[in-house]
């Protein structure tokens, strides 16, 4: 039999008491237990930190993620694309003007999207968006990233102190990536969000390089990856599925549209991978999965499935199929291979 788990508390009954007394009074019966354990937290901070400075980054923190939730909370149902890049590009440059033309573009077939608010490729992103269509996460620095003058609702721009709340927002509130030639923050930024997909932090996603015509930019940065990474033994040559490179905006938005043709979502419960699906799969392409990719299972096979308990009591797209495996949480480049396999299939 399992035991109970240790309640987390301050281990004094009547702040706790006080602690539940207030959660029950400022959130639903469904967050009440969370809010408690938030409380609690904050409490068994200020108690054992004197740090002035622990406590106003734990502040600056919250404060900044409980805004963004706020901005982005009545778009959740909307697919969002990142647009990064350089904040160094001229208007005249190829990648400028290229990252306008895919904004507009994204925006006019439903899409909104999100940059990092500042001048360049990020402005060219604002600036060819649909209005109402897009946000802004500017960085606070004391040079070169102002926000641009090209957001027209002022409410969609958010202002971040911290790099790393800021790039929480930007994993979380978006679906596909694109990123332009750009410096040591675009890298970052391309970088972090493939190792957060390689190592199962972040759901799958489109990941797309846009590399303007006469560029060798992205594919002399993918030699890199084949020749030192791939080469070395640092990184699988399957990874390298985990993005593409595009030269043409309409190829690119193909590309993230057909990411979500019929696969929707991923979700990882107890053990399980579950995909969700915008339809169901025919028994051949399931029996096609299977013959496919048992090489990345850890048991068993991949199989139809109803909506978990868990997904039933988060009410998470109830109405959707699916299919769940014991997947090794390990090959995700395979696993990209996959979702191609399953939105190319005729026979859904």
């Amino acid at each position: 039999m399992k035991k109970a788990p240790k309640a987390y508390n301050t281990a004094n009954p009547a702040t706790d008491q006080l602690i539940l007394d207030l959660a029950e009074k400022a959130s639903s019966t469904q967050t009440v237990d969370l809010l408690r354990e938030i409380l609690t937290t904050i409490i068994k901070l200020g108690a054992e930190s004197q740090d002035r400075r622990d406590l106003k980054l734990v502040n600056s923190t919250l404060k900044e993620l409980r805004y963004s939730f706020k901005v982005f909370s009545p778009y959740r149902n909307v697919k969002k694309v990142i647009i990064f890049g350089s904040a160094r590009s001229k208007a005249t440059s190829a990648e400028y003007i290229m990252a306008e033309e895919l904004a507009r573009k994204l925006t006019q077939k439903g899409y909104m999207i999100v940059t990092g608010g500042g001048p360049g490729v990020m402005e060219a992103g604002n600036k060819g968006s649909l209005e109402g269509k897009d946000f802004a996460l500017n960085i606070r620095l004391p040079f070169e990233q102002k926000p641009n003058p090209y957001l027209n609702e002022k409410d969609h721009l958010i202002n971040f102190k911290y790099f790393f709340t800021r790039k929480l927002i930007f994993v979380k509130e978006t679906d596909a990536t694109t990123l332009f030639p750009g410096g040591f923050g675009t890298n970052d930024e391309g970088f972090e969000m493939l190792t957060l997909i390689q190592t199962g932090k972040s759901k799958p996603r489109p990941i797309v390089l846009m590399e303007p015509e006469g560029s060798t930019y992205w594919r002399d940065w993918r030699n890199f990856i084949e020749e030192q990474l791939v080469g070395g033994g640092f990184a699988k040559a399957k990874d390298l599925e985990l993005f593409c490179i595009k030269s043409n905006v309409d190829e690119a938005i193909q590309y993230i549209d057909n990411f979500y043709k019929i696969y929707h979502s991923t979700r990882y419960v107890d053990g399980l991978t579950v995909l969700r699906l915008n339809k169901n799969l025919s028994q051949q392409t399931l029996q096609k999965l299977n013959l496919e990719f048992k090489d990345i299972l850890i048991s068993g096979e991949i199989t139809e499935s109803a909506p978990l308990e868990k997904e039933i009591r988060e009410k998470e797209y109830l109405d959707l199929p699916r299919l769940k495996m014991h997947f090794n949480l390990h090959d995700y480049g395979r696993l990209y291979e996959m979702i191609n396999v399953i939105n190319s299939s005729t026979q859904a």
